[in-house]
């Protein structure tokens, strides 16, 4: 009996999440312009910085080319700029009373937490695809098995899930439009930079290097990097990157969960 009613939370809480990660797809089936302009970005990054530095030749990358070493950095930067301002559409659903209506459904916040992350991960999986054939397109020698494949799409969709999540922290502590368009800006670029995305860990002095290795980000990198490239060994290794990640995300569902109703007010 009591499996039985574990088994139908489980269920209730599966069907509640799913149909809020449904309402956010439906936003981006009708309005699919606003992925083609964020491919924009990582190819001016591609063609602009990466062509640049590759001629410097003055990050050492063992036997990538540097534009090889940044491809894997330039997906996460990607997951990360769009996921990072996600919690700006959970404000604005405030506005327009859609979140209260959210909030008085039998749905757990837990449930209605983890449905925006899955609706974020999917997006960025459409956005990592358009990165991934930018990165084919100028010449990145990609792995395209089956396996590294799907851990390309594991990493990208936990990444993604993960800063939606911690942007929708901010959301529900800032509950402005200003403040947190302010808040995202500030804090993207930090994330980015104090990351082994365009440049390894060992280059960086001490105290930054702290940073980075309590970064999310670079453990989303290095996980894309081991997966996405033949001959780019992990620094850390992919299971505790995946894991890392899978912690953090968890740690902050937790924290929305009970942030989330505050947000109505």
């Amino acid at each position: 009996m009591a499996d039985g009613v574990e088994a139908l939370s489980v269920f209730r809480f599966g069907s509640h999440a799913a149909a809020i990660a449904a309402a956010d797809l439906h936003k981006l089936r009708r309005d699919p312009i606003e992925l083609l302009t964020r491919a924009v970005q990582p190819l001016l990054w591609f063609l602009v910085f990466g062509q640049v530095f590759d001629r410097t030749r003055a990050i050492p990358t063992g036997s990538l080319s540097y534009i090889e070493f940044m491809a894997p950095g330039i997906l996460a930067q990607s997951v990360l700029f769009a996921a990072i301002f996600y919690g700006i559409a959970v404000i604005w659903e405030r506005d327009l009373g859609i979140v209260h209506k959210i909030l008085v459904s039998p749905a757990s916040r837990t449930s209605l937490v983890v449905g925006k992350a899955l609706g974020a991960g999917v997006r960025g999986l459409v956005q990592g695809v358009l990165v991934i054939v930018v990165a084919l397109l100028i010449g990145v020698r990609v792995r395209t098995d089956p396996f590294a494949m799907a851990g390309v799409a594991a990493a990208v969709f936990l990444g993604s899930a993960l800063f939606a999540t911690f942007s929708l922290v901010i959301a529900c502590i800032v509950k402005t439009r200003e403040r947190f368009m302010g808040i995202g800006q500030v804090m993207t670029m930090p994330l980015f930079l104090a990351s082994n995305a365009i440049y390894p860990v060992s280059m960086m002095p001490r105290w930054l290097g702290v940073i980075a290795r309590l970064n999310p980000l670079t453990y989303l990198v290095d996980a894309l990097r081991t997966l996405l490239l033949a001959h780019a060994p992990s620094t850390v290794s992919v299971p505790v990157d995946f894991g890392v990640m899978a912690v953090v995300f968890v740690a902050l569902v937790g924290i929305a969960a009970r942030l989330y109703p505050d947000l109505a007010r």
